[in-house]
């Protein structure tokens, strides 16, 4: 009995204080945001924008951390273990289409992402960086183990830290794309495992896989980064979101009507909150969206409308607060609707100050062209973009070629990076800072020639092409209206990730579409064709002709017959019949 509840006190003790004592004691260490963001598109469809951010006062980097409450421990012990200071890792399926669908909260290039800044203390950054990729690739079950120096390149300007980072030594950073990486099942069930509650209560109910991969598009993000503890800033807390961004499609999921509701996106209602968030809340988009300002309906009645400015323009949002005691007093389930007033068959779409395409051109299998096209659509302002090209050893860059036009005239980069390739151990890195004039289309075009790869290099299908990884854009673009200084804490997750420098411009980093182009291939089955044709001529020709050579005849005297065949014919001789 004594042994029993010795025991049972050491157990309370490692369990920790409860949630009910902690706030009476002293503040909790510890906590878990979660909201959903639904976003009606111009062209019909809606776009869904999970974020789980949970926040730890704690020091990641001392090591001095044994027990894990909210936070993911692979997670944690990764960032301790490595001297990671920022990690960003991005799983996508399909490609955000920036012109008709706008800016989004969050965007990703196809495939697989991953940007990191590690701590000055790291001597070697590579060897980090290697074994780093093959732990996450462990951890979310994705070939980030075919990350090496071929698509790795270090950014000199793009990708700046997004956390607390006390210098900016490019060295420490490492960029790389898998543009063919294919996301499904097996890379969301782990994403769900790092939430506190897993897939079981709150938000995370939704995650229903066969809904969420029946969809235009689906990226699926992990952010770690380190963010003040408070205004003072004198300590720091390690931050990390989750987010998962999904669009339904129209047609395929929306058969074909407009009007939306939680159970026709994701099959399920939302029933309880998980009880280790401290905040948990759906918003909805009922910003007009194009110019005859028709309004979104929603039901039930939310528990409040937040208005705020999002990327330079003034939203409205209806919010329903999962924790409010009065939303599951009515019924046991919440089933956001969404309904237009009035058909909403307007062909004036609102098109993105930024939004920019890349197409392949030239013509053969010998020389090509790259041609990147951003759009300024801002009526007055001009602004300058920082754009990164990550281009395959394979292709061989003219840089000589490189031409950038404006308005039909030159536009020379005010600051321009290029590192070239090494065959086989390095990709073409090139950055560029552009000034983009006011309502204007920038053509930037540049020109290659395919290499002759090793037979053995060569995928198992290499007809389908081989892909080239997408553009980054990174911008401030000036904003339409003029944006207030918000509290990160009390303000929605969607609009926190990229704070905006001032009140003027807010911070824009956009993706094009990666290019698929194909080598020069070797005819794969001449080697079956020739082994086939080889071994008949063998068979046929050889086989006969080594037969000729070989063989021995022998000229055989005819017999007089054996002892049956002389009995034989004495039995013919005495019937009358002639002998044998």
């Amino acid at each position: 009995g004594g042994m029993a509840a010795a025991l049972l006190l050491l157990l309370l003790m490692a369990a920790g204080p409860g949630p009910g004592r902690a706030d009476a004691g002293r503040e909790r260490r510890d906590a878990l945001r979660e909201e959903l963001l639904l976003s009606p598109l111009p062209t019909g469809d809606v776009a869904a924008t999970f974020q789980f951010r949970t926040r730890w006062d704690a020091d990641l980097q001392r090591g001095s951390v044994s027990h894990y409450r909210l936070f993911p421990k692979a997670l944690g012990r990764l960032v301790a273990a490595l001297g990671v200071r920022e990690l960003h890792l991005a799983l996508t399926q399909g490609f955000w289409r920036t012109r008709y669908w706008g800016q989004p909260p969050l965007q990703a290039p196809a495939g697989a992402e991953l940007w990191v800044w590690f701590q000055p203390t790291v001597t070697d950054v590579d060897k980090a960086w290697k074994e780093l990729s093959n732990i996450l690739s462990g951890i979310f079950c994705a070939s980030l183990n075919f990350i090496d120096s071929t698509n790795t390149v270090i950014p000199t300007a793009s990708f700046k830290p997004l956390g607390l980072a006390n210098g900016t030594d490019h060295h420490l950073l490492r960029y790389a794309v898998l543009p063919r990486e294919v996301v499904c099942t097996e890379n969301l069930t782990p994403w769900k495992k790092l939430l506190p509650c897993g897939s079981k209560a709150g938000l995370a109910v939704l995650l229903k896989a066969e809904r969420l991969f029946h969809s235009s598009y689906h990226s699926q993000a992990v952010h770690i980064r380190p963010i003040c503890r408070d205004a003072s800033c004198l300590a720091v807390s390690w931050e990390l979101r989750q987010t998962l961004t999904v669009v339904f499609d129209f047609f395929s999921s929306g058969q074909g009507k407009k009007d939306w509701s939680l159970f026709k996106m994701f099959s399920r209602t939302l029933t309880d909150t998980c009880p280790l968030a401290s905040e948990s809340k759906v918003y909805v988009d009922i910003s007009p969206k194009n110019k005859e300002k028709e309004l979104l309906e929603v039901s039930p009645t939310p528990t409040s409308v937040h208005e705020t400015i999002v990327q330079g323009e003034k939203k409205s949002y209806a919010v329903y607060d999962l924790l409010s005691p009065s939303l599951f007093n009515t019924s046991r389930s919440l089933n956001v609707q969404l309904k237009w007033k009035r058909p909403q068959d307007s062909s004036e779409m609102p098109i993105p100050t930024l939004h920019a395409q890349r197409y392949v051109g030239g013509y053969g299998l010998q020389t090509g062209e790259i041609c990147t096209l951003i759009y300024n659509t801002h009526p007055y302002r001009a602004f300058p973009v920082i754009l990164l090209e990550t281009v395959p050893w394979y292709l061989r860059l003219y840089v000589h070629t490189l031409t950038i036009i404006t308005k039909g005239k030159e536009n020379k980069p005010s600051y321009i990076h290029y590192q070239p390739a090494q065959d086989r151990s390095r990709p073409h890195l090139l950055e560029m800072l552009i000034q983009l004039p006011a309502n204007s289309v920038t053509k930037i075009t540049i020109q290659f020639e395919r290499a002759l790869l090793k037979w053995t290099e060569y995928p198992p299908d290499p007809n389908h092409g081989f892909y080239v990884g997408s553009s980054v854009l990174s911008a401030l673009v000036p904003s339409v209206t003029a944006m207030k200084d918000i509290d990160v804490e009390q303000s929605p997750l969607f609009t926190s990730l990229f704070p905006s420098s001032d009140g003027s411009s807010y911070f824009v980093r956009l993706y094009t579409e990666p290019l698929l182009v194909n080598l020069p291939t070797p005819d794969f089955s001449m080697p079956y064709n020739v082994i086939c044709l080889t071994c008949t001529v063998v068979a046929v020709c050889y086989g006969s002709f080594y037969n000729l050579l070989t063989r021995t005849f022998h000229v055989e005297e005819p017999s007089r017959g054996g002892l049956a065949k002389r009995l034989a014919n004495v039995i013919r001789k005495f019937r009358g019949v002639p002998p044998l």
